[in-house]
């Protein structure tokens, strides 16, 4: 075992001196590793895998304070400062419901876990059982230390083992045909809907893809339009800061921004949003497909921008800021029409 540890880290040094700009996440990509893996081989040197209940541990994670909370994708990384308040489990589905923190968590995703010391960053970290991270918590300068180390140390794992044992999600199903599909049926379940997350149903019962589902709306209801929307969306929101929301998710977290966008910044193929209480990553080259939706719900028209990579994932959303019981804000509105005509 010792061997083959040391012959990953050196094979993951390597690849570190090769591509110094890449995040962990890309070179485990580049050596056929998962990131957990990467992350594992380092127990006892600034790493500690952790063990237990994580659903209690995010339960106490409001007592480190102030933190940052990540939650990415291969395309979108999704950055938020606050503290994890209102945390609440039914089953394996979670929500942390704070104006800073807004998950909702799928608890039957998260596998594996380790406090990480990296430098000056230290942080929880999260994996699914292939070895993708679903989410981080960064201690920030306002954190609470001491109450970091009282739950790293509750959690602590009895084996402190550099292997891990991932399994592979079985590949994504072919989408069905069209012509298999009751398209007027579906037609009409849109046309019905009384809040958006029926939409994610609707989707099931007709064993439709995402982008599928988008490409058999009833007219009237999606436009694709072109793939620099979302940055002309994200502008024009800074220029009148019309307050939005922004979700990213993983297999195993989505993670929301409700609040204005402000300091937009372009570098390389990254577009991001670089707040002090948000940031957003966004590789606009791996934008494919984008989509006005509208859908309906008991409060109006609810529309979003919805953006796909080339295998039909979801990078990420965009809504105007909206509770229930609300309508949306017309600002809103008027910002997709300026920037697509719909």
């Amino acid at each position: 075992m010792e061997n083959a540890i040391l012959e990953l880290k050196q094979q993951y040094e390597k690849a570190k001196a090769e591509n110094p700009r890449l995040r962990i996440r890309d070179i485990a990509q580049i050596m056929h590793q998962s990131e957990a893996a990467l992350v594992a081989m380092r127990t006892g040197d600034g790493v500690v895998r952790l063990e237990g209940d994580f659903k209690e541990l995010l339960k106490e994670v409001h007592t480190l304070g102030v933190v940052m909370a990540l939650t990415r994708n291969n395309n979108a990384v999704h950055e938020r400062k606050g503290v994890y308040n209102n945390v609440s489990f039914e089953g394996p589905m979670g929500i942390v419901l704070d104006p800073d923190i807004d998950l909702r968590l799928f608890m039957m995703h998260w596998q594996f876990a380790f406090s990480v010391k990296e430098g000056d960053r230290t942080s929880l970290q999260f994996f699914d059982k292939s070895g993708e991270a679903v989410h981080k918590i960064y201690l920030t300068e306002e954190s609470n230390v001491g109450a970091y180390e009282a739950l790293v140390a509750k959690y602590t794992a009895q084996e402190q083992t550099p292997i891990i044992s991932t399994v592979a999600y079985p590949a994504v199903e072919a989408e069905l045909p069209d012509s298999e599909i009751d398209v007027a049926a579906f037609q009409e379940g849109w046309k019905n809907l009384k809040d958006t997350h029926e939409f994610f149903g609707l989707t099931r019962q007709f064993k439709l893809s995402r982008t599928q589902s988008l490409r058999l709306a009833p007219e009237g209801f999606v436009k694709e339009v072109s793939v620099d929307t979302t940055r002309k969306i994200l502008e024009a929101a800074s220029v009148t800061q019309v307050p939005i929301m922004v979700f990213v998710g993983s297999r195993g977290c989505i993670q929301i921004h409700t609040g204005t966008v402000t300091k937009l910044l372009a570098t390389g193929p990254w577009f991001n949003v670089l707040d002090p209480e948000f940031s957003m990553h966004l590789r606009e080259e791996a934008i494919v497909s984008s989509y006005i939706v509208k859908k309906p719900s008991t409060d109006g028209i609810v529309t979003a921008l919805e953006i796909f990579c080339k295998d039909g994932q979801m990078i990420a959303q965009f809504f105007g800021k909206r509770k229930p019981g609300k309508p949306e804000l017309e600002e809103w509105r008027a910002i997709v029409k300026d920037v697509t005509g719909f």
